[in-house]
């Protein structure tokens, strides 16, 4: 199985984020030419000198087309961490998921999207299922995917360097940003990584010499399912708000159109 697909432009969404920045840089020193989407040119520049920048805005699907146009990948380290709107979840979260597949329009990029380590669990205080619902966009979709779900940003000590893919949505545990950084680039250099959905923390230990290796240990996504091979399954489709069902069920005929 070859080791990386033939991909140089890379779209970055959350480019100006502490993980965005970081995977930025790691995109660069992976030979990958990264593009970020920025809100705001000028602060753009400001974070990340010397690289492409393009204006869009998640939440406007029509600012997105030209940023989307030609990306041999996309990586999403966006969040709706510093919004203090009620709904910023449903609007960013997944919202900015669902306009980006919406703006390909039959575009068909790698996709790194980061989540959470919490994404399937209801039983967490102040978890929410809109990152799952993102997830399970870009598996209606067919898109070749790695979905990672970091741990605890920064709950990682400087020995802790031994990355653990886990699945089933029982894992908890810290990792770095700059592990979550790389694991996110990393996955779109290997065809191993293609369909995972995983859990990701750092135990003591040395940092991984083998990605393929890595990532060829995990279980692949059930094919036509839109939930991760190892989920729990408490939290079916049909009981889904009916904007939601209805987002689903375009991103399926929209799959269906484009071939």
């Amino acid at each position: 199985m070859p080791q990386r697909q033939n991909i140089t432009d890379v779209l970055m969404v959350g480019a100006t984020g502490s993980i965005g920045r970081l995977a930025v840089a790691a995109a660069q020193r992976h030979g990958l030419r990264p593009r970020a989407l920025v809100r705001d040119l000028r602060r753009g520049e400001e974070l990340l000198p010397g690289v492409e920048l393009v204006r869009g805005d998640l939440e406007d699907p029509a600012s997105l087309r030209s940023a989307v146009g030609g990306a041999g990948a996309v990586v999403l380290t966006h969040g709706s961490g510093g919004d203090s709107r009620a709904d910023a979840r449903a609007h960013v979260d997944y919202g900015g998921v669902r306009n980006i597949l919406r703006a390909l329009d039959g575009a068909r990029p790698r996709v790194a999207p980061m989540t959470s380590i919490y994404a399937t669990r209801s039983d967490i205080p102040g978890a929410t299922p809109w990152k799952r619902r993102s997830e399970r966009l870009l598996r209606a979709s067919g898109l070749p995917c790695t979905i990672v779900r970091p741990g605890w940003f920064d709950h990682a000590g400087p020995t802790q360097r031994r990355l653990v893919l886990e699945q089933g949505g029982t894992a908890d545990g810290g990792i770095a940003r700059d592990q979550i950084a790389l694991t996110l680039v990393r996955s779109l250099l290997t065809n191993t990584a293609l369909g995972k959905t995983f859990e990701l923390i750092a135990e003591e230990g040395e940092e991984p010499s083998d990605w393929a290796e890595l990532f060829g240990a995990l279980k692949t996504d059930e094919s036509g399912s839109v939930d991760g091979v190892s989920d729990p399954s408490d939290l079916a489709v049909e009981a889904e708000p009916r904007a939601v069902r209805a987002d689903l069920d375009a991103v399926r005929s929209h799959r269906g159109t484009s071939g």
